[in-house]
């Protein structure tokens, strides 16, 4: 039987684990050649070995057979992490298509599914709850996906995908402890554990790089541990802690895919509209950008806390008035730090005059 305090443990193993493996998967990466070159997209000057995200995988897979129930979810939640790593892994070393990763994500993400990481039904703020039927396999399945891919595409520069996993892995184990659901506390505490093991060398100046091995790899279990924590409980905003915790990269995601879409270029096509780039091109140094994009997670984390605990509403639609107002400032807050980021990284813009020239983010003109 799980309890909570066996979450701070589970933590505490996957990050010593993966603190001490980290340096033979990076000589384990040099071996098969999974080295990242410096390219034009790059924010690093040296070759970097990039599957170091295994020390992750070892890390998540001793805590869990240690500290979580040996049943078919635990397993099948497992072993879905073996396959996804191994799927980064061979991207790591080959560079594999897009079609080819994509198809391998939506098979290591059918495996906890199958094993019944699903939720059956879904309460919705505002509408009540309802059954989700033979939809929630597919929709399951497409979400754990997607949050892979979320996570991998914020990967651009050193420790900005580590220490967000860590950060939003670790609210979620809170959420998910307060709810009685300890089995997923313990799984999202292991998550955040391995992420801020990896941190300690992936931290910039960067040593070593999670790849796509990690990147996958954290994405899918901090989407399992979404499934496991707050969707398959009857909490009234269960639905909104994971996309308050997953803010920032659903941001950063959907603006990435509008320019592309604005400027017709192919949406998996790589480019520098991410935020981490665009900081980049402003002047910012690596670890200020990390302390920006690292607090505006935060904030957001803090927002989804202060929903799960601040006494604001009976859940029958009777609000006490203080607490509110608490809760009223609390979202103002977070709101103001969104707004203020959204300046800075110049997606909310001035007014142009017409000798100003073609905003800074449009794509060069071809000759």
């Amino acid at each position: 039987m799980v309890d909570g305090i066996d979450a701070v443990w589970a933590f505490l193993t996957a990050a010593l684990i993966t603190l001490l493996l980290v340096r033979p998967a990076e000589r384990l990466a040099r071996r098969v050649d999974a080295i990242d070159e410096p390219g034009p997209r790059s924010q690093h000057t040296d070759p970097t070995p990039r599957m170091s995200g295994l020390a992750i995988l070892a890390g998540i897979q001793v805590a869990g057979w240690i500290w979580l129930p040996i049943d078919t979810e635990t397993l099948s939640i497992l072993l879905g992490a073996v396959v996804v790593s191994m799927i980064g892994a061979l991207d790591d070393m080959f560079d594999l298509p897009a079609g080819l990763k994509l198809f391998g994500q939506l098979g290591a993400a059918t495996i906890p599914v199958v094993g019944g990481v699903y939720p059956a039904n879904l309460t919705v703020p505002f509408f009540g709850g309802f059954e989700l039927g033979w939809v929630a396999y597919p929709l399951t399945v497409l979400g754990i996906a997607l949050v892979m891919n979320i996570v991998n595409l914020i990967d651009g520069i050193d420790g900005l995908a580590a220490g967000f996993c860590a950060i939003a892995a670790a609210a979620m184990a809170i959420i998910a402890v307060s709810l009685q659901r300890y089995e997923a506390g313990a799984l999202a505490a292991i998550t955040a554990g391995g992420a801020i093991g990896f941190l300690r060398y992936g931290f910039p100046p960067a040593s070593s790089f999670m790849g796509d091995t990690g990147s996958n790899l954290l994405g899918y279990m901090i989407a399992v541990a979404s499934v496991q924590g707050a969707l398959k409980t009857n909490a009234v905003i269960a639905l909104v802690f994971p996309l308050v915790i997953l803010a920032v990269p659903l941001f950063d995601t959907a603006f990435v895919v509008a320019k592309r879409i604005k400027y017709h270029q192919p949406i998996f096509q790589a480019d520098r509209w991410h935020f981490h780039h665009r900081m980049a091109n402003i002047g910012f140094s690596q670890r200020r950008t990390l302390m920006y994009l690292y607090g505006w997670t935060l904030v957001l984390a803090l927002l989804a806390l202060a929903l799960r605990f601040v006494p604001y509403s009976d859940d029958r639609g009777n609000f006490d008035l203080l607490w509110t107002a608490i809760m009223a400032v609390v979202l103002l807050a977070a709101l103001a730090v969104t707004v203020y980021l959204a300046f800075v990284l110049e997606i909310i813009k001035r007014p142009r005059w017409k000798d100003e020239g073609p905003p800074s983010d449009e794509p060069p003109e071809m000759p």
